[in-house]
């Protein structure tokens, strides 16, 4: 390496340049006038021409040689270096990214003619200090028209996204688009619009059910999506029709015993059976599963129930639906009509209702019959209860099984006192909860948790995954208790409190069952409205109390039930007046 004086008119220019793109004329002419005032500070970097050649070839330094002939200058001085086996392709290469960034064709170009040299992708990637990845999404712009490749080296570069769907293109694709919205001179290149006309759908390894057997036998390719993150599955495929032809195929394959494979609607939602009800979250035992392929073209499943077949003249297994079998007379009696109709139903029910609430209210009834009425008045229909006893909060038959153990194979009530305990402690067990989501049943479980000492059933919360959610102070608060120095680092802190903890419950002070006294005494506010009568009084309740007030007054010998006061005397002594009526009340 040695300096020497050169005519800059003599040197040549290196066909392997790694900086391809031209310059702006604003940044030629200032380096024209940085030349012109104080001559080339920077020697260019030369080396002499091979294979009998003699003359010097540029490696660094085209544009100062071409503005110190525009300055006029008869001699520069040049740094002559011994000449490289890739014609200084790598040394031009870090020279320019070391002293201003390329852009990125500039890069895919240098980095090809690298390759057409015989070096590898990992030798690339370490000479320039870059990742192979890298390196191979810079490749990937050789499926970019040149064209487009000529006017992104001037500065208006898409975006990544972009990029990716133009560079996933064929030739041709990307010659007509580009041809309908290519720019013009001097302006900006509407990228959206051309990689919105050469976007492909795309279907990802990472969401297809079919193996290997199955991608084969389709004719499937995976293809790398080098601008996606290193850390996912990318590989994509846009023959969109052979993917969903496996995806098809495979749920054939494994389709479920009581299963069926289903279109989806309009709205990406399958088109289920007719007639039958979706189930949310985990199906039972009896229920069906159907297979779709949402919008994406995932397999997904959801669990369904079909109704129960209605009953003809009270014959299993006869549909309402005249099924074959059935004659002619069953039919028509079938649409006979019924002894009561649909209006006397409904009084009915009424009737039954107000004599049910009545019995309740006046009836002597035994302690385990009521808590065996209580367990069934549960199960019935018109209740619901998001119960916590599970991760599944909605369930109308769940209360059904636990009444069912009152009764005999006949359909009568028959129990033993263990029995109704067992169901009563059941009940209250789908009923009670404090989670804090839908099935949370408020102060009350509270307070029947501190009544049964439910405290001295609560876990050991001194493992790592509840400390953690105790702030600083809480932290040093529960150390002190234990007796053990906080350490300067929460964590630390935390790690002793974890390793004392091993053999020692430690339950914090917020997890007890007492309930708040201001929850609990609006709560009693309740049993205040009802002694008032305030619940059945309406929206300008005096005149009822009125009205009543005078039809006592008016008959004496009637009583709040609408009876004869002797027909109310027979039915319960004074001592069960006193304890039922005001019950019924």
């Amino acid at each position: 390496m040695y300096l020497m004086k050169v005519d800059p008119r003599a040197l040549k220019d290196n066909p392997d340049n790694t900086r391809q793109s031209k310059s702006t004329p604003q940044s030629d002419a200032l380096l024209l006038a940085t030349i012109k005032a104080v001559g080339v500070i920077q020697p260019p970097v030369v080396f002499p021409e091979r294979d009998g050649g003699n003359c010097f070839i540029i490696e660094a330094g085209h544009r100062r040689r071409r503005q110190a002939v525009a300055a006029g200058l008869e001699e520069i001085e040049v740094l002559v270096v011994e000449a490289a086996n890739d014609n200084g392709a790598m040394r031009s290469m870090v020279e320019n990214i070391a002293r201003e960034p390329l852009n990125p064709v500039d890069q895919w170009r240098g980095i090809e003619r690298l390759v057409a040299l015989d070096w590898t992708e990992e030798a690339i990637a370490a000479a320039l200090t870059l990742p192979v990845r890298q390196i191979r999404k810079l490749r990937v712009l050789a499926n970019v028209l040149p064209a487009m490749l000529d006017h992104i080296a001037k500065g208006d570069m898409p975006s990544e996204q972009q990029l990716r769907t133009i560079a996933a293109a064929t030739l041709d694709e990307q010659r007509e688009v580009w041809k309908a919205h290519k720019p013009r001179k001097g302006g900006t290149a509407s990228w959206w619009s051309v990689a919105s006309a050469l976007s492909k759908k795309r279907m990802y390894a990472k969401d297809a059910s079919f193996g290997d057997d199955l991608r084969e036998a389709y004719g499937i390719e995976w293809v790398e999506d080098l601008f996606a993150p290193a850390d996912e599955d990318s590989r994509y495929t846009t023959n969109v029709e052979a993917y969903l032809g496996a995806q098809q195929e495979w749920m054939t394959i494994n389709l479920p015993k009581k299963g069926a494979i289903v279109e989806v609607n309009n709205y990406g939602q399958p088109e289920l059976p007719r007639k039958a009800e979706r189930v949310y979250g985990k199906g039972g035992k009896g229920d069906s599963t159907a297979l779709y392929l949402d919008r994406e073209g995932k397999v997904q499943a959801v669990h369904y129930r079909m109704p129960e077949a209605r009953k003809l003249n009270g014959q299993a297994g006869t549909s309402a639906e005249s099924p074959a079998g059935v004659d002619d007379e069953a039919i028509s009696a079938s649409k006979a009509r019924p002894d009561v109709t649909q209006k006397g139903q409904d009084m009915i029910g009424d009737f039954r209702t107000d004599a049910l609430h009545e019995a309740l209210g006046r009836a002597p009834i035994a302690d385990d019959m009521l808590m065996a009425l209580l367990v069934l008045a549960f199960s019935g229909q018109n209740v619901r209860v998001d119960s916590g006893s599970n991760d599944n909060v909605f369930g109308t038959k769940r209360m059904q099984r636990h009444a069912a153990r009152l009764f005999s194979e006949d359909g009568r009530l028959s129990f033993d006192m263990e029995t109704v305990r067992v169901a009563a402690r059941s009940i209250l067990i789908e009923v009670f909860s404090c989670r804090r989501n839908i099935s949370n049943s408020g102060v009350v479980s509270r307070i029947a948790g501190e009544a049964i000492g439910a405290d001295g059933f609560l876990p050991n919360m001194g493992t790592e995954d509840f400390l953690v959610c105790l702030s600083r102070q809480a932290l040093e608060a529960a150390a002190k208790e234990a007796s053990i120095h906080p350490r300067p680092r929460v964590r630390e802190t935390r790690a002793a409190l974890v390793d004392h903890f091993k053999d020692v419950q430690f339950v914090h002070p917020v997890a007890f069952f007492s309930p708040n006294p201001k929850d609990v005494a609006d709560l009693i506010k309740h049993a205040d409205h009802l002694d008032d009568g305030r619940d059945d009084v309406p929206a300008g309740g005096s005149d009822t109390e009125d009205d009543a007030s005078a039809s006592d007054a008016a008959d004496p010998g009637v009583d709040q039930f609408g009876e004869p006061q002797n027909v109310r005397d027979s039915h319960a002594s004074d001592e069960d007046e006193t304890a039922y009526g005001i019950a019924a009340e």
